[in-house]
């Protein structure tokens, strides 16, 4: 499950990544665009396809693959755990005992990704605003970044509003 899992979400972030940065820069910046594809059409002309909405792909990776992987295996562990604390299995159980086993697992599962998720997805929110990490490669930019902010924050800052969202 868990291949499966790192391997359709990395399918997934080719598609996803383009949006993200639109919706960052859309966010970082309300005045560079007054719709999606305003954004994205400025950002190719400004910057390219690649640096435009590619530059977040290694750290998007790094935020949805082990987010995923993690849900995956937090959710079916939380479940088991769930199941065996009332010595009954799934089929035991009526409708309304498998959706509360099903949503409190999924909620445990969601915290737990959310904190393994937080630091790449605080970096991606940053490598996409205009001119962060200065000039260079993405994996500069990015490393720039991680210094200037520093490991505490990129792993704590807005962790708590994340977690309450899940």
């Amino acid at each position: 499950y868990l291949g499966a899992a790192a391997g359709a979400e990395f399918i997934a972030d080719i598609f996803l990544c383009p949006l993200e940065a639109c919706r960052i820069r859309s966010v970082s910046d309300p005045g560079y665009a007054s719709s999606l594809p305003g954004v994205a059409a400025r950002l190719i002309k400004e910057e390219g396809v690649v640096r435009g909405f590619y530059s977040g792909f290694g750290p998007i990776l790094f935020k949805q693959i082990p987010y995923t992987m993690a849900k995956f295996a937090v959710q079916g562990r939380a479940a088991e755990y769930l199941y065996n604390s009332m010595g009954k299995k799934p089929a035991d159980c009526g409708a309304v005992v498998n959706t509360g086993v099903a949503l409190s697992s999924g909620v445990v599962a969601g915290v737990v990704s959310a904190i393994i998720s937080h630091p790449a997805d605080t970096l991606l929110s940053k490598v996409n605003k205009a001119g962060a990490g200065g000039d260079g490669s993405i994996p500069s930019r990015m490393m720039n970044i991680a210094k200037e902010t520093g490991i505490g924050k990129l792993c704590t800052q807005g962790l708590g509003a994340r977690c309450v969202m899940i």
